[in-house]
């Protein structure tokens, strides 16, 4: 997109992540399709940003299962295409031989005809499975006033964690970055606050040059793994010519200061269930109904959401929870609880603890705890998920080591 007197902006997204660490949910789905927050699909955070920043012109680069993937960008994201905007999912095309993306940076060189088509004078590159609100175009407006070719956005992160990050180091008293290190076991706390490190959000800006230039002489290193995070960015670090945007500073309308500088990683089963048990809170850190900053999706044409039956003993009702479109809650008991669209729960069952996914059908005398239902589960009358562990695990389904039970897409259970 052209702002007025701006420069033109392509976003590329990278969306063809396998998601291992959250099987069987990416079972049948890359993990940017993977439905949270009852209506929404990880790659919404993503996209809605990018929007919401005024970048309009954005296409996402698939590959592991994208079919649903491609699907819901097809469904949910439509652009005007008078004005030239556009989110266009591409695949790997194998133009440079008969190959799939080795990496992150294969990725973006083996679509270089993208940006060659496009021409903008900066790229936005962004993942699609985090969970956050950010607006790039003060990002943009930072990495242009410092003469940055490379930009990564950073968060802060308790000292204690910089083993599961890309932590950026500093130059004394300046943005720009001194180095760039996956994973350290002996990391350079920040200056200003000695118990935090800055970790990179795997968001970046590039002078649109500088990025093809990198990506191709990449592409000729024999030692490298082609990943933005692991090659490219080092690279920029190299040649001093790459800078730190701190995730702290951005300011989003509409939001307060207890959601200020929310990022999760929701890439384990573990951090997908606590994100949902955050959105039921009583007073959530991430604010999903912040309507100036609104998070984008199409869910779909459904009835409103229907509570039945008024008696004592079967009564449905739904506390301290998120019940989406098409779901009835017919006589039975649903806390803390998130329930995507068209679920059904019939009587004299309790949903406790629980994210039901879209089109789950939960018999009568059901008790569902600490679970993570994927689309198309149907639980017979009288069975029990959560409540006995060695039970779950006979019937084959997913128990985490904090006690999470998952139960795969389209599983049909035997009473």
């Amino acid at each position: 997109m052209v702002a007025k007197g701006g420069p033109s902006v392509l976003a590329i997204v990278l969306a063809g992540g396998e998601g291992k660490r959250l099987m069987p949910l990416t079972a049948d789905r890359a993990k940017p399709a993977v439905p949270f927050g009852g209506i929404y699909r990880l790659i919404d955070f993503a996209l809605s940003n990018l929007a919401n920043s005024g970048y309009l012109k954005m296409v996402v680069l698939t590959q592991y299962k994208s079919h649903s993937l491609d699907r819901h960008i097809t469904k949910a994201w439509r652009m005007s295409t008078l004005l030239g905007n556009y989110v266009a999912p591409v695949p790997a095309q194998q133009r440079l031989g008969k190959q799939w993306f080795a990496g992150s940076a294969d990725a973006i060189y083996q679509s270089l005809n993208l940006i060659h088509d496009e021409k903008p004078d900066i790229v936005v590159v962004v993942g699609a499975d985090h969970v956050y609100r950010m607006d790039f175009s003060q990002m943009v407006s930072q990495h242009i006033q410092s003469g940055a070719a490379c930009s990564v956005a950073a968060i802060r992160q308790p000292i204690a964690s910089s083993d599961q990050f890309g932590v950026i180091e500093l130059e004394k008293g300046s943005q720009r970055i001194s180095a760039f290190r996956e994973k350290p076991t002996d990391p350079q706390p920040l200056e200003d606050s000695p118990g935090e490190i800055l970790a990179s959000m795997g968001n970046y800006v590039f002078t649109a040059d500088a990025l093809v230039d990198a990506v191709r002489r990449d592409a000729q290193r024999d030692d490298s793994k082609n990943d933005m995070g692991g090659d490219i960015v080092p690279d920029f670090v190299s040649r001093g010519e790459a800078y730190a945007y701190d995730f702290g500073d951005n300011e989003i309308p509409g939001a307060t200061e207890r959601d200020r500088g929310y990022w999760r990683d929701v890439g384990t089963m573990d951090s997908y269930f606590d994100a949902h048990m955050d959105l039921v809170s009583i007073l959530p850190i991430f604010n999903v109904y912040n309507y100036d900053w609104p998070i984008l999706t199409n869910a779909g044409s459904f009835p409103p959401a229907k509570f039945v039956h008024g008696s004592a003993k079967r009564r449905g009702v739904a506390i301290d929870s998120m019940i989406s479109a098409g779901t009835i809650v017919s006589g039975s008991v649903v806390q803390r609880s998130v329930l995507s669209p068209n679920v059904h729960v019939h009587s004299f069952g309790r949903i406790e603890d629980s994210v039901l996914l879209d089109n789950v059908d939960i018999g009568r005398s059901c008790t569902i705890r600490r679970a993570i239902l994927d689309k198309d589960v149907v639980v017979p009358e009288g069975v029990s998920i959560g409540v006995d562990h060695d039970v779950d695990r006979k019937r084959g389904l997913t128990v985490t080591d904090s006690g999470i039970v998952v139960v795969g897409k389209g599983t049909v259970l035997q009473p």
